[in-house]
């Protein structure tokens, strides 16, 4: 029970010892020492023009694709490209075996020449049959001229046959060569319907073999055209898939599977979908000007091609609420690819704003924050309002004004009153 007391009473007299050396220390006037400086980097808050922009996943699509087949049956002779090689349009990629196309257009080239002759015979008839109406025609006109005369000797000789100055033996014979007169004339007269008979038939004939000779032009047209199918050209500039038939190979006009396919890439289009209540200020920009896409690869800064905004589709997605758009490359370099997914930059406007670096922006429990260094160097917690990032630097709506200085390095030692020492930033 000794021992406790006498340690008790022991730690007493120290702390009485302690306060009154403390006491003592304060009234010769010694002050702590002040906290030291807080080393930080800063950077100056600015006032630039920012981009407003809309940001999408794409996806590249050829310009234009074209399915290569044949229009005629035929056997593969020769391939004239490669694989994956750049074609020109009208560059020749196929012959098929031209023989049967050859042989079928001398056949229809003989059928012309022999028509053309049977026309030509026609046309010979249709003349001679000209000619045979004009004979009859004129045969009628002597004929009946004689008729007349003849009617008017008969008449005569009636009159002197009343008067009994001439036989009657005189006058049946001048009524005898007028009867045979008038079954000339008769005869003449159909003559002359037979003859106009045979004109038409004839003029038929000419009309027919005319026909005939415009169905066998037509057919060698055709013949002509199976031929040129024998050489398939390239129907546009692009650059060829997989060659899915090979020399050798029958194929069939327009089969299901295509010889090959040519994707145009020059120019080459970037296919991507954006929220739909983008769209009225999309459909603002657009109408005011052209439209600016920057393609990217995902989640990279490096700017692979630049294009414009050419197709803006006449309806939303209605699962997905998006409007689906359409950028157009030059794509001069190859730098976009069919099938590649990338993101989609579209570019509305700018817009001026205070931009700081994105590091100095802190998450706090009210809200992103930062470090502001007031003029007697200490730092000020300051709530904001971030805006539109753009690579390494933040928009600032609302907390900030350009030419501040904000932390943006060392904010886990600071707190609202802490005085720093600005070092320079590290290269």
């Amino acid at each position: 029970m000794i021992a406790p007391a006498r340690a008790a009473a022991a730690a007493l007299l120290l702390a009485l010892g302690g306060a009154a050396a403390g006491c003592s220390d304060r009234a010769v006037g010694n002050t702590p020492a002040p906290p030291p400086l807080v080393p930080v980097t800063a950077a100056v808050a600015v006032e630039k023009l920012l981009p407003l922009q809309v940001t999408a996943v794409g996806n590249v699509q050829p310009f234009t694709t074209v399915g290569i087949k044949s229009q005629i049956d035929g056997q593969v002779m020769t391939v004239h490209f490669r694989e994956g090689q750049t074609v020109k349009r009208g560059d020749l990629l196929f012959t098929i075996d031209p023989r049967p196309f050859e042989a079928a257009l001398r056949q229809a080239e003989a059928n012309v020449a022999r028509d053309v002759a049977a026309r030509g015979q026609a046309e010979a008839a249709l003349a001679q049959r000209e000619a045979e109406v004009d004979q009859a025609e004129a045969n009628l006109a002597r004929d009946q001229a004689q008729l007349d005369n003849a009617r008017s000797q008969e008449e005569r000789y009636q009159m002197l046959l009343e008067r009994e100055l001439i036989a009657r033996e005189q006058y049946d014979q001048v009524r005898t060569a007028m009867a045979s007169l008038l079954a000339t004339v008769a005869a003449d007269r159909a003559a002359i319907a037979n003859a106009r008979a045979a004109l038409v038939a004839a003029r038929a004939a000419v009309d027919n073999t005319r026909a005939v000779i415009r169905a066998d032009e037509a057919a060698v047209e055709r013949a002509r055209l199976q031929l040129a199918y024998t050489r398939i050209h390239s129907p546009l500039d692009g650059r060829t898939g997989n060659l899915l038939v090979q020399a050798g190979n029958l194929v069939k006009a327009n089969a299901d599977t295509p010889m090959v396919v040519i994707n145009q890439v020059r120019p080459i289009l970037l296919s991507f979908a954006v929220p739909e209540h983008h769209l009225a200020d999309i459909r603002r920009f657009w109408d005011a000007g052209t439209l600016q896409v920057v393609a990217r690869l995902p989640s990279q800064a490096t700017v692979l091609a630049t294009g414009r905004l050419t197709f803006i589709n006449n309806t939303t997605d209605q699962q997905t609420g998006t409007i689906q758009l359409k950028a157009t490359f030059a794509n001069a370099d190859d730098a976009l690819w069919p099938g590649q997914f990338l993101d989609a930059v579209l570019t509305l406007a700018e817009q001026r704003a205070v931009v700081v670096p994105s590091t100095a922006i802190l998450p706090g429990q009210r809200g992103p924050y930062v470090f502001v260094v007031k003029a007697d160097g200490t730092v000020e917690a300051r709530p904001v309002e971030p805006g539109l990032r753009l690579g390494g630097e933040t928009a600032i709506a609302k907390g900030v004004q350009p030419g501040e200085q904000v932390v943006t390095d060392g904010q886990l030692r600071l707190a609202p009153g802490t005085k720093v020492d600005i070092k320079p930033a590290r290269s």
